[in-house]
């Protein structure tokens, strides 16, 4: 009996060993995969979690913008936004004339030249860069007192190179004509002597005035006065001309009955860099050129591309 019982003892001692070196093999088992897939979790999410974004460097400096007095209304209200949000920065703008702006970017003394044209022949070697910020349409503007709503082509021209010298000769009352112009560096006139002159010169009769503000004061204070500006610059003081019958609006521009418009440019000296090259692309973006190019009576540059 004691044989039997030791020997069945001891089976069941072996029995005993056995099984609990398996839970323990198994429990290792189960460790080694919890290590092994809490690793593989760290790792995919290591591998999956995007760089801290390095910070972003401030704006600061000083920007100089000097040139068309046609879009200055639209890059006055830009800098003005732009420094708000980018204390830092001081931008500098001034008006002067298309073709001031154009000079003053291919010398150096301007950071951006603004224009209502592009750049002539003479600048085409100094590496300017062109940045189509928006469209301004333009108009023929009269004293209220002038009776006369609507001009030909031909009328205007023949108004601005001093061939039609009397309000009555194209419909309105027996009163001399009396013309507003812009100087030579103005992109504003050369518009006008492509679009209206097809290239005649103008007449030298009449007044000149530096900048679009003053033209426009200029023709509200003269009985019988015409001048020319962008629309911006329009308001109930003044009478705006149709010509051949179409008054400037966006689907006249459009569908290309209204010819007397510029593509406005902001140009730079090679591609622009911090402080400069920010302050166009905030111009650019499509959240200003929506709301505040149309609020300052100017269209979105790429209006004839859609």
């Amino acid at each position: 009996m004691f044989n039997f019982m030791s020997r069945k003892g001891i089976t069941f001692t072996l029995s005993a060993v056995l099984m609990m070196g398996t839970l323990v093999g198994c429990g290792a088992k189960t460790e080694t995969n919890n290590a092994a897939a809490t690793t593989a979790a760290t790792t995919a999410a290591s591998a999956s979690a995007k760089p801290t974004d390095a910070p972003k460097t401030e704006l600061s400096g000083t920007v100089t913008a000097s040139g068309s007095s046609a879009l200055l209304p639209l890059v006055k209200q830009a800098a003005t936004e732009f420094m708000e949000k980018n204390p830092k920065v001081t931008i500098n703008v001034t008006a002067g004339g298309s073709g001031t702006g154009i000079k003053n970017v291919a010398d150096g003394t301007s950071d951006i030249g603004n224009s209502d044209v592009e750049f002539s022949a003479e600048y085409k070697d100094k590496g300017l860069k062109d940045h189509k910020v928006a469209i301004a349409p333009f108009a023929l503007i009269v004293n209220k007192d002038v009776k006369v709503d609507n001009v030909t082509k031909q009328q205007a021209a023949d108004i601005y190179t001093g061939k039609i010298t009397n309000w009555k000769e194209v419909g309105g009352n027996d009163a001399k004509i009396v013309l507003v112009h812009r100087p030579d560096s103005s992109g504003s006139r050369t518009l006008v002597k492509q679009i209206i002159l097809d290239g005649k010169e103008f007449t030298k009769d009449g007044i000149t005035q530096e900048n679009s503000g003053a033209m426009k004061t200029a023709v509200v204070g003269q009985s019988g006065s015409i001048g020319y500006v962008d629309t911006p610059y329009i308001d109930d003081t003044l009478k705006a001309l149709k010509i051949d019958g179409v008054a400037f609006t966006e689907d006249n521009i459009k569908n290309g009955t209204y010819k007397l418009f510029g593509v406005e440019h902001m140009y730079t000296k090679g591609e622009p860099t911090g402080a400069v090259k920010a302050f166009i692309e905030y111009i650019s973006n499509k959240d200003f050129q929506a709301k505040q190019v149309r609020e300052l009576k100017f269209l979105p540059a790429d209006l004839l591309g859609k």
